[in-house]
């Protein structure tokens, strides 16, 4: 196979999920040295995934090819950010960068499903699962690669908000400025809250001049990292729901590689993927008990009725997501089946 004949169904599939194993003699583009690829980040460089997602991806690319693929790490906002940063990787600007999959939704109809529909999948393996042996990430492919993108998926972590008042009731719900993203807007709106977006390079300022009472920014790991608890003491559950991040790359420099950097690339994502997405779970344990014991969190339960406002909003924002074409409804499909399955509808 040559650079310039990739097939373009490897990358729906994900690589094979497994992908190419990395060549065990050394390769073409090893032999020719180094290729450094510019990578923009989602993520500020405070931020824990900045370091623990793309770094490690990074490093392991690195030592794998010898030094010959080496990738040059861009925070937040240093050439974009947010919402910004796919256009980036369509243009070729730089070949590959990080995003939520809630930035890029309005480019492909299971991107929603890829960042997680609220409140219907409850566990880490359950979201896991869907994205690649059920397909999501393929089913997002679909659509991106022809625009020149693909995505490769980071990790499975929870959605939980912290806020810097206590909510005991829907009534204290009611117009909370939360800091939020993709499917959560509607979600957390449909329950009173009055959610908006704001980059996570402005999130502490915002937080700390009460433009908004609080946010979302994974769970614990990244209220720690972000200093979100430095003015939100109150961090609520349970978690709102579990969701991704994303590597994306653009196709026609990914297709460019050769083979043998290509395969430690697509291995390495594969496996990142399950490796970074367990090490979230006791990294969340870890985070919680810490900012309990060191910076006096209060662990509050949404009450009840705020709960029962949330499931009435997670059934219509599946419905709805599944209205939006052919690629969505058998991503809806996959969550129903799943959710039946798992006896949770």
């Amino acid at each position: 196979m040559t650079n310039k004949n990739v097939n373009r169904r490897t990358i729906l599939r994900g690589a094979g999920l497994a992908a190419v194993a990395a060549p065990a003699l050394v390769g073409k583009g090893i032999a020719q040295g180094k290729v450094t690829w510019r990578v923009q980040s989602h993520w500020p460089k405070a931020s824990s995934s900045f370091d623990d997602s793309l770094g490690v991806l990074a490093q392991r690319v690195t030592e794998e090819t010898d030094g010959a693929f080496q990738f040059e790490l861009f925070g937040a906002g240093e050439f974009a950010k947010g919402p910004e940063i796919y256009n980036l990787i369509r243009k070729g600007v730089v070949p590959m960068g990080t995003a939520s999959p809630s930035y890029f939704q309005e480019k492909a109809q299971a991107a929603s499903f890829l960042y997680g529909i609220p409140g219907t999948l409850r566990e880490s393996w359950e979201v896991q699962y869907a994205t690649k042996q059920g397909g999501l990430e393929e089913m997002v492919n679909e659509e991106l690669v022809p625009d020149g993108v693909m995505v490769r998926t980071d990790k499975v972590y929870p959605t939980e908000f912290v806020l810097s008042k206590k909510i005991e009731s829907a009534e204290d719900f009611q117009g909370v400025k939360i800091r939020s993203s993709g499917t959560m807007l509607d979600y957390l709106k449909a329950a009173g809250a009055a959610p908006q977006y704001i980059p996570g390079s402005e999130l502490y300022q915002s937080l700390s001049s009460g433009v908004v009472d609080g946010a979302h920014w994974g769970a614990a790991i990244g209220a720690k990292s972000m200093s979100l608890w430095e003015v939100c003491k109150y961090h609520y559950k349970p978690a709102l729901g579990f969701t991704t991040d994303s590597f994306l790359m653009n196709v026609d420099q990914y297709e460019g590689l050769e083979d043998d950097l290509r395969g430690v690339l697509d291995t390495a994502l594969a496996t990142r993927f399950y490796e970074r997405s367990s090490e979230y779970q006791l990294g969340e344990a870890q985070a919680l008990s810490s900012g309990i014991a060191e910076q006096g969190v209060e662990v509050v339960q949404l009450p009840d009725d705020v709960l029962e406002m949330l499931a009435e909003a997670s059934a219509q924002i599946l419905a709805s997501e599944a209205e939006k074409g052919e690629i969505a409804a058998r991503a809806a499909d996959l969550y129903k089946s799943m959710m039946s399955d798992l006896g949770y509808a």
